[in-house]
């Protein structure tokens, strides 16, 4: 079929778009987000500000998209190291470790995904950022629901919880419609606040005053995990 100037028009749309987003990661880790205006893009490809605006209307659109794309990567990397690997708990394990090299080998942009506040505008039901986060966020609960299912783990009595707590574990479990029960849920949300937040004190060097070398600490909170979900890890 012969390509159509509307066609070909679309196409170099969409390559621009690609380098805007482009441009922006490059000045994310040269410089940090500060760095990311509409005004510095434009300067470094050659535009003018407002030009960058027929791509995509605002600042916040614009970085909507950036996030978003990133934790699509950052979703492919664990997609991959979790694949070809039968037991959910080696998955668990794999998918861990993929997260913190992801994390590590692209220090500002997790930082960008994981400790920058997010805009007003990006929490939208529509947010590309909001889509691809939510993707990102059930591919680990997904995987905690298939260990549930061929071995439960311990889980606690909810009602010894603090009621505040208990309800929170509750309204989590209804929002995300998981297979898992309430208590599991306590269980996934434990484990994974001491993950995520050994790779956000990792990522923003919080840990230097006490740690060199993090790999053995990394590991430790993975073998702790592993003790709560009753995953036995091959040696």
């Amino acid at each position: 079929m012969a390509q159509t100037a509307a066609d070909w028009r679309e196409r170099q749309r969409e390559a621009t778009r690609v380098e805007i987003r482009r441009t922006a990661r490059g000045l994310l880790v040269e410089s940090g987000p500060e760095a990311m205006s509409v005004s510095a893009i434009a300067r470094r490809m050659g535009l003018s500000g407002p030009a960058i605006y027929r791509y995509y209307g605002s600042h916040d659109h614009l970085m909507d998209a950036v996030i978003a794309e990133l934790f699509n990567e950052l979703t492919e990397a664990i997609e991959q190291a979790r694949g070809g690997r039968a037991a959910p708990g080696e998955r668990l394990l794999a998918m861990s470790r993929a997260l913190r090299s992801w994390a590590t080998a692209r220090t500002a942009e997790f930082r960008l995904l994981f400790a920058a506040p997010v805009p007003e505008a990006n929490r939208r039901p529509d947010s590309e950022r909001r889509q691809a986060g939510e993707q990102f966020d059930r591919i680990f609960l997904r995987e905690v629901e298939a260990l549930w299912a061929e071995r439960p783990f311990p889980a606690p009595d909810l009602d010894r919880l603090d009621p505040a707590l208990r309800a929170q574990v509750l309204a989590y479990t209804e929002r995300k419609r998981t297979a898992l029960p309430p208590a599991a849920v306590h269980v996934f949300l434990t484990c994974w606040t001491r993950l995520y937040g050994l790779l956000v004190m990792e990522a923003l060097d919080q840990l230097a005053f006490a740690y060199t070398d993090l790999d053995p600490v990394f590991e430790a909170c993975l073998d702790d995990i592993s003790a709560m979900l009753g995953i036995s890890e091959p040696r």
